[in-house]
This record gives C-alpha cells, sequence and structure tokens, in this order.
C-alpha cells in the first residue's frame, strides 16, 4: 500500500512538472487557506519545481479564523516556499457600491471565490506563474465548488483525489498536525463548515461517491440519493459552457 501510495504520489508531482515546463512559466501560485487541501497541492508544488518557485497567497476577510492565516503561514514556512497575505475585504467592500447591491451569505460567499481568484491570477499574469488548484474529487462531484472561482485554474493536481485520500497523502506528507484535524471550511462565513452546508460527513460523502460510481450512479441508500441529487444538480459546474463552437 505504500508502495502504491508513493506510486500515485510521483504521478502527480510528474504532472506538475510537465505542466510547468510546457508552459514556459517561472513559477506557481497556490492560495494556502490553512486548510488540507491547499496544503497537500502546494506541498506538491514544492516537491515538484521546488519550494523557491512557489508562492503561497492566503486571501483572509473579517470572518476568516485567524489561525487559519498563522497555520498557513507556518505550513509555507515549513515547506521552505513564500507566504504573502492579502486581506481581500477593500475588494469586497468595493463591490458592496454597486446599485441594487444584494448580501447573503450564498452571494457574499461566490463573490469572495471569485475575487480570490482574481488575486490568484493578477499575480500569476504578472510574476509569469501558473495557477495552481485546490480542489479535490468529492468536491468536484458534488459541484460544492464557485464556478470560475475556486475550481479556476491551470493546473489541478489532487482534483481526482477523494477528500479521504488527500488526508492520507497529507499523513504520508507529514503535513502540520492543526491542518489535518480542524474541521474543513471554506471560511465564507463564521462557522461555516463544508459538512454543515452540505449535510453529510466527508466520510459519508466518499463512501457514497465511490459505490455510485462503481454501480453506475444508481442509488441504493439514502446518503447515496442524496449526494446523487446534489452531483445532478451541480453538473454544469464540470461541464463547459454550452456553445455552437467546432474546432475547423
Amino acid at each position: 500500500m505504500a508502495r502504491e501510495l508513493g506510486c500515485r504520489m510521483g504521478e502527480i508531482e510528474q504532472m506538475i512538472r510537465y505542466a510547468y515546463w510546457n508552459s514556459g512559466c517561472t513559477g506557481i501560485v497556490v492560495g494556502v487557506s490553512g486548510g488540507v487541501d491547499s496544503a497537500v497541492a502546494a506541498a506538491f508544488c514544492c516537491r515538484a519545481i521546488g519550494p523557491d518557485k512557489v508562492l503561497g497567497l492566503s486571501l483572509p476577510t473579517s470572518v476568516s479564523n485567524p489561525q487559519d492565516v498563522r497555520d498557513a503561514a507556518d505550513l509555507c514556512a515549513a515547506l521552505g516556499m513564500e507566504h504573502r497575505v492579502i486581506p481581500i475585504d477593500p475588494m469586497l467592500a468595493a463591490f458592496k457600491t454597486l446599485p441594487g447591491f444584494v448580501e447573503s451569505p450564498y452571494l457574499l460567499g461566490n463573490l469572495m471565490a471569485r475575487i480570490r481568484m482574481t488575486v490568484l491570477y493578477y499575480h500569476a499574469n504578472r510574476d509569469h506563474r501558473l495557477v495552481c488548484g485546490t480542489s479535490n474529487r468529492s468536491e468536484c462531484l458534488l459541484g460544492y465548488c464557485t464556478k470560475y472561482g475556486d475550481n479556476a485554474a491551470d493546473i489541478q493536481p489532487i482534483v481526482h483525489l477523494y477528500k479521504s485520500d488527500v488526508y492520507e497523502v497529507a499523513r504520508e506528507m507529514k503535513i502540520p498536525e492543526p491542518i489535518l484535524t480542524k474541521t474543513p471550511s471554506a471560511g465564507l462565513w463564521a462557522g461555516q463548515s463544508d459538512e454543515g452546508e452540505i449535510g453529510l460527513s466527508y466520510a459519508e460523502i466518499d463512501t457514497a461517491l465511490r459505490s455510485l460510481e462503481a454501480n453506475g450512479w444508481k442509488a441504493r441508500t439514502p446518503a447515496e440519493e442524496k449526494v446523487l441529487a446534489r452531483a445532478e444538480k451541480n453538473a454544469h459546474k464540470r461541464l463547459a459552457a454550452p456553445s455552437l463552437f467546432t474546432v475547423p
């Protein structure tokens, strides 16, 4: 099992290295939230091209947990990569001046995700870097992401890994314990948690997804029905925008 895990991790590093060399870029930028997904993605980038070429950006708001920024800083220091903190509250405030602006957790959450994407791509464009995504397979299949927000990236090193796989890799990489043991959260509002918002634990989600994929996406339990319904509702997030474009 350890050898198999090592091979899977090596494949990810090779993918990052190949994309990086092919791009002609000079580095990679990754949003480090203080959570396990971004920690593992950042660690893979450091292993693939060297920590001196990887920039980690923490993009908190007033509702972010300050401990998350400290955890992100500790992670980047341990990996030997550069870390910068850029609060995005001033950018959010500018959007709030839009005529007819309506504030709700849903609207603000999506706005935060897209502002963060814009900041990451600004640094990528300015410094000739690739943007590294941090989405995992569980979130991708559920559509638990913001279109053109946290699912926008040039490379996606862990999008094929279930959340449970991400934790397995994180332990192998010796990601700091505070990151491994914290409650997964997108930090979109105070007290928000991924599992609370979805209504299932990641263990339940991954079990349901594995069963659905193995059985032709036919639900056999209430949990699988719930997961399948969410996956079908959010399928548009995994597909290209409808168009009449054809390759000549």
